[in-house]
Formats: C-alpha cells, structure tokens, sequence
C-alpha cells in the first residue's frame, strides 16, 4: 500500500484546484495539513474494505472534501479526472503494477 499512497500524493500535488486552494490558504492556516488529511483519508478510503471502490462515491468524497475543508465549489471536470486516476492506480497497484507511479516520479 506504500506505493498506492505514494502515488495518492502524486495525483493530489499535480491536482491544480487543490494547490491553489492550499496555496491561497482557503481552508485556513492549516490548508496543507488539510491537504494532507486528504491524501491520507483516500488510501484509508481504499484500503478499508475489499468490497468494490465506486468512482462516483470517490467523486463525492473529493468534492465533500474540498466544500468543507476549502470551502470552494470545483466546476471543471477535475474531481472526476483526479476520482478516475485514483481508481486506476489503485487496480494497477492491487496488480503489482506501479508503472504510473514511477512516470509521475518524473
């Protein structure tokens, strides 16, 4: 689970509305801790059961997230792509495949 959680940052530090929300401090003093909760609370989101993951429960949480925590609304397709890179990665890394992981490296 290492690598899922590795890649979990990856994904969450290439998510633009999420940067600019840490960034501008839209979640307070304490967004990047915010931010942090979030990647966190995803691979306990993923790890917790192995019953099926559902992208539009992921998409749910990540907006949930970002209303409550930053206080700002996403109207770009954002939430749905960063909801389909997770559901990816986590199958390839259930897989053993961390081939995306390592390009996000770079």
């Amino acid at each position: 689970m290492a690598a899922f959680e590795e890649g979990t940052s990856l994904v969450l530090s290439r998510w633009t509305a999420l940067q600019m929300a840490v960034e501008n401090k839209w979640g307070g003093h304490d967004s990047h801790q915010k931010a942090d909760q979030l990647a966190s609370s995803l691979v306990s989101w993923f790890g917790q059961s192995n019953a099926p993951h559902y992208i539009d429960e992921l998409e749910e949480t990540l907006n949930d997230y970002m209303v409550l925590s930053f206080r700002t609304e996403i109207e770009d397709d954002s939430i749905e792509e960063v909801a389909e890179q997770l559901m990816i990665m986590h199958e390839d890394c259930v897989q053993g495949n961390y081939e995306a992981i390592k390009n996000m490296r770079h």
